[in-house]
């Protein structure tokens, strides 16, 4: 009876051991944002070994697309759409990258806010969120390497869009950036003003001068040399790929490093799943080591 209770008690502890070092998705976490006034959630992967030891690791946020949310929350759509935990078990566990956090916030497109940008009225702020309370809150909480190097950047559709923005806005924040079938656009009143119709022409002009990329490029110096790897994605059926190949021209036209690919696809988590290894590769292979 007794080698029985120790063969259990043995048993029970190896079982303990493996499921410690499992890796996790938490995808209902959530912070209190005073930014925003409103409590936000995020989903978060935790790398084999992350609860059983005391490394640190570089860290990937990942932003989700625009799309109803009716079904899946949008935290969760990178892991429920995208396949994204299993590529990543497989990955590491071959070798094939390095272990990272990968972390999603929820911009709450149910509210039919652009929430990855700071309102022109002033009452949601996401970009302020982002960069003053989201980040700092995951480096708090979480053993992440706070390094440049070690922080990357990515994120498709309306999230590849910020992605491009974001890196504009704050460089020194990443060392890498992918965007995927970024949605992208330059200025356009008619546009905006279905979304903002009580703003006034000029105010909407002031407002998104900051997130017009392909004026902010056209705008640099020829051979601006960028510290950031970037590399944007989109498919050949998707109906932003005009606007992908026009921000791909003008930055071979400034001369600014950057990767890009057009392959076979559309606007879809089919072709965003598909290039899923590819990107994630480009940027596990720029964080420091």
């Amino acid at each position: 009876m007794k080698i029985l209770t120790l063969s259990l008690a043995f048993l029970f502890l190896i079982l303990t051991t493996q499921a410690q070092n499992q890796s996790k998705v938490f995808d209902s976490k959530t912070l209190q944002s005073n930014i925003l006034k409103m409590e936000r959630k995020y989903s978060i992967y935790l790398p084999e070994g992350y609860e059983s030891s005391e490394l640190t690791y570089p860290v990937l946020y990942l932003l989700h697309p625009a799309g109803p949310s009716n079904t899946i929350p949008n935290q969760q759509s990178w892991c429920y759409y995208g396949g994204l935990k299993q590529y990543l078990d497989k990955a590491i566990e071959s070798g094939e990258i390095t272990p990272m956090i990968v972390v999603t916030p929820d911009a709450n497109f149910e509210t039919k806010r652009i929430s990855y940008w700071n309102d022109p009225e002033g009452d949601f702020n996401f970009e302020d969120f982002f960069f003053e309370e989201f980040i700092p809150y995951i480096e708090k909480n979480y053993r992440c390497r706070t390094e440049r190097d070690s922080r990357a950047l990515a994120g498709a559709s309306l999230g590849g869009a910020a992605v491009v923005q974001y890196i504009q806005h704050q460089p020194e924040k990443f060392s890498v950036a992918c965007a995927l079938a970024g949605a992208v656009r330059k200025y356009d009143y008619d546009y905006l003003r279905k979304r903002y119709p009580n703003v006034s022409e000029r105010k909407l002009m002031d407002w998104y001068k900051p997130y017009d990329v392909f004026a902010y490029y056209e705008n640099l110096p020829d051979d601006t040399e960028s510290s950031i790897r970037l590399y944007i994605s989109c498919g050949d059926d998707d109906h932003l790929s005009p606007n992908n190949v026009m921000l791909h021209t003008v930055l071979k036209r400034k001369n600014i490093n950057h990767e890009f690919r057009i392959q076979n696809g559309a606007h879809d988590w089919s072709y965003w799943r598909s290039v899923t290894p590819e990107f994630i590769k480009y940027i596990s292979d720029s964080f420091c080591k």
